[in-house]
């Protein structure tokens, strides 16, 4: 199991940047959780738009979907020019019953996960974790059968996140805030809440992202140190996990 970081900004894009945005790949599956604003662009650094075989999203704020629409156009002007007929499946929750109808389009196909049961995306198997956060969102626990991947997508601490992360191969963390800082009326964390999360459920490596676009970013690392002992990244574009 392979993941890109292709954004990781939160909120909007900083210069030459990108929003949410992660590209998981299996056995020639290519997955894209969540299209943030600058995605689309950043993308095809690493992977063809034709090639993706389906997209998940977390939930329907601008800075995880903004490319979806764009992502829509580059799949109709791929049918004219190539000739494709091939439907990408868009998998959404329906909580946001406006968001979900967005998510279809004349090659695109808004396809309903339940938040409840687990999810068979291509080799992947997901479960969901509903977040704190001001409208429905839910992070995803996602295994290929040899590893996991645990997302918190966007949200404030709870207890939960701990069992739902726990022994994770790879923790990417919302990580909004610098230490001390209450990010809980936005539905975010800071760096000591994903660090006391990823040292309760005892991950192997904590990915700090979601990240602000003030301050030394690598400040939040430094932070994050004080409470988990295991590896820590700084989500950059590009960087690659992989087990």
């Amino acid at each position: 199991m392979k993941l890109t970081v292709i954004g990781f900004w939160g909120g909007y894009p900083a210069k030459d940047g990108a929003t949410s945005s992660y590209l998981l790949e299996k056995d020639n599956f290519s997955l894209l959780i969540d299209a943030g604003s600058g995605s689309l662009s950043k993308l095809q650094k690493y992977r063809d738009i034709s090639d993706l075989d389906a997209v998940l999203v977390s939930h329907y704020h601008h800075d995880h979907i903004a490319d979806i629409g764009v992502l829509q156009y580059a799949k109709l002007i791929e049918h004219y020019v190539k000739g494709s007929e091939k439907t990408l499946p868009i998998y959404g929750h329906t909580k946001d019953r406006v968001g979900f109808d967005s998510l279809t389009h004349q090659y695109t196909k808004g396809v309903p996960y339940d938040p409840a049961k687990d999810l068979k995306i291509g080799p992947f198997s997901i479960r969901f974790l509903e977040t704190v956060h001001p409208v429905p969102c839910y992070g995803m626990r996602i295994s290929d059968g040899e590893s996991v991947i645990v997302y918190t997508a966007d949200t404030s601490y709870k207890d939960e996140w701990s069992t739902f992360a726990e022994k994770a191969d790879l923790l990417i963390a919302d990580c909004n805030y610098y230490a001390g800082q209450d990010g809980s009326k936005a539905g975010h964390m800071n760096s000591e809440e994903g660090s006391k999360l990823a040292e309760a459920a005892q991950v192997n490596t904590l990915m700090l992202s979601h990240l602000p676009q003030f301050g030394n970013l690598n400040q939040l690392v430094e932070e994050a140190r004080k409470s988990f002992s295991g590896t820590i990244q700084l989500a950059k574009e590009g960087i690659v996990w992989q087990k």
